[in-house]
This record gives structure tokens, C-alpha cells and sequence, in this order.
């Protein structure tokens, strides 16, 4: 545990990490205005308020709740992310005994495909299906440069979106998005061919938030920049929140993989 937490804080997992102040109150005031982009697919069930909100991510990530605090680097607290990595990992190990079906997808393939191609591959070995439902469907998602097409792929049991054209290689594993869309799609083209549907969601952004809104179990990770996670999980939507840095190098991650499947007795 201590090894894990001197990681945490030597590659900025936690600690002071590269989240801006001024980003994540930008995030936080665009969360409490109803910006979709923030929301992620959440429709929160409080009417929340910017001092309110700040302060709950006060509780859950450990950043400042001060409001006169508005410039530097947030600080998220590692023994937050060590507690939810238990949690997180326990719900693995649930899942796992019961061999039930996964669904696994990500905004950030850039930084998180291994982490989550890791828990794919213990779960798998589990007995649990990982599915792979509307695999290269065409999504159409709005972004800050216009509404724009992409594909739904599966890397390693891992969904994520593809610009049209794209290849699986080590310089273009996929697109970062914050849209419920790409979960909303693979929920539904599985419902469309007779199941199975997830008993658990693993994932990020509007995949975690996707889910829960829809009324799956889902556990995942969230910066702290990222309020809408937080605030599933306060709402009961979002069974696990995992907060850190989620734009770290690729390969720190790996002791968090190690960590969270030996928890769960999933290690191979």
C-alpha cells in the first residue's frame, strides 16, 4: 500500500497533479450551468449550486473548497484514491465471483487503454464476458468544432471511438471524448440483439456516466476536473469514483492494474 501511495505522488497520479485550478473551477461552474460537455450524460438529481459542488469535490478528490483559491494546481489527495481503488477493485471481485457479464469502454485511449485492457484480461480469464456489442457503428457526437462522425471500436475488450479511417496502432488508438453516446449505442445494439446486457460498467467520462444514468452499475476513474463522476457517485448513480490524474504517461498506470487485480483475487 505505502509503495502504491509513493507512486501515486512520483508520477502525478495524486498529490499536486497537471489539473489546472482554473480549469477544473471552469469545469465545475459549467457543471452547475448544464453544460452537456460536462455532464457527460448525467442529469443530476439536485439542483446544485457552484459552493456546493465545490465542496463535495473537496470531499471526494481532496482539492481546495476555497473559492478565493482560483489559480496553481489542483491536489488530490492519494489516500482518497487509495480508498476508492479498494472500493473499485471490491466491486471487481464481485463481479468476477458471479461470472457476470462486463462492459469496459474509455474517453482516454491515449492514457487509459492498458489499465482498462488489464482489468478486460483478469475479468475475462474470471469467467465473465466482456462485451463487444456495435462494434464499428457510426456515432455522430457533438464537439467544440462541430458535430463530427466516428466509430465504435474494441481494442483488448476496451471500447472507444475512431475517427473514420483510423487504424488500431500505437500512434492513433483513438479518440478523447466526454459523450454518453458511444455507451448509449453499445447498450442499445446489445439490447437489439437479445442481450446479454452488463452487469457492471467500467469506464470514464460518459461511459460511467452513461451508465449510471441508465441505471447499470458503474465504477470508474475520474480527475478532478471531471465533477460529474463525483457527483453520480454522491447521487447513488456511480457506485465507485477513482480519483487521479487521467493524463498521465500510459504505462504509470500499471502499478494501479496490479493493484486493483490482485484485490480482487484476479490476478493471473
Amino acid at each position: 500500500m505505502e509503495r502504491l501511495r509513493a507512486h501515486l505522488l512520483a508520477a502525478g497520479l495524486a498529490g499536486v497533479v497537471a489539473t489546472t485550478r482554473e480549469r477544473s473551477l471552469d469545469r465545475y461552474r459549467r457543471f452547475v450551468a448544464g453544460d452537456p460537455r460536462v455532464l457527460m450524460g448525467l442529469e443530476p438529481e439536485s439542483d446544485w449550486h457552484y459552493e456546493d459542488l465545490l465542496r463535495l469535490m473537496g470531499q471526494r478528490c481532496g482539492v481546495s473548497a476555497d473559492p478565493e483559491q482560483t489559480s496553481g494546481h489542483d491536489v488530490i489527495d492519494p489516500d482518497r484514491t487509495l480508498a476508492a481503488l479498494g472500493a473499485f477493485a471490491e466491486r471487481l471481485r464481485t463481479v468476477a465471483a458471479r461470472g457476470a457479464p462486463v462492459l469496459i469502454g474509455t474517453g482516454h485511449p491515449h492514457r487509459l487503454l492498458g489499465f482498462y485492457a488489464g482489468l478486460a484480461a483478469g475479468l475475462s480469464a474470471a469467467g465473465c464476458a466482456v462485451l463487444t456489442p456495435a462494434q464499428g457503428r457510426s456515432i455522430d457526437i457533438t464537439t467544440r468544432f462541430g458535430v463530427r462522425t466516428y466509430n465504435l471500436d474494441y481494442v483488448r475488450g476496451v471500447a472507444m471511438v475512431r475517427e473514420p479511417g483510423a487504424h488500431a496502432t500505437a500512434n492513433e488508438p483513438g479518440a478523447h471524448t466526454h459523450s454518453p453516446l458511444p455507451l448509449r449505442t453499445a447498450l442499445a445494439a446489445a439490447a437489439d440483439a437479445g442481450g446479454p446486457l452488463p452487469a457492471l460498467v467500467i469506464g470514464d467520462h460518459g461511459w460511467v456516466c452513461g451508465a449510471g444514468q441508465l441505471g447499470f452499475e458503474a465504477i470508474g476513474l475520474a480527475d478532478s476536473d471531471d465533477p460529474a463522476v463525483f457527483v453520480g457517485e454522491a447521487e447513488g448513480r456511480v457506485s465507485v469514483a477513482v480519483p487521479l490524474d487521467d493524463t498521465v504517461r500510459s504505462d504509470y498506470y500499471r502499478p494501479l492494474t496490479r493493484y486493483v487485480l490482485n484485490r480482487a483475487c484476479l490476478s493471473r
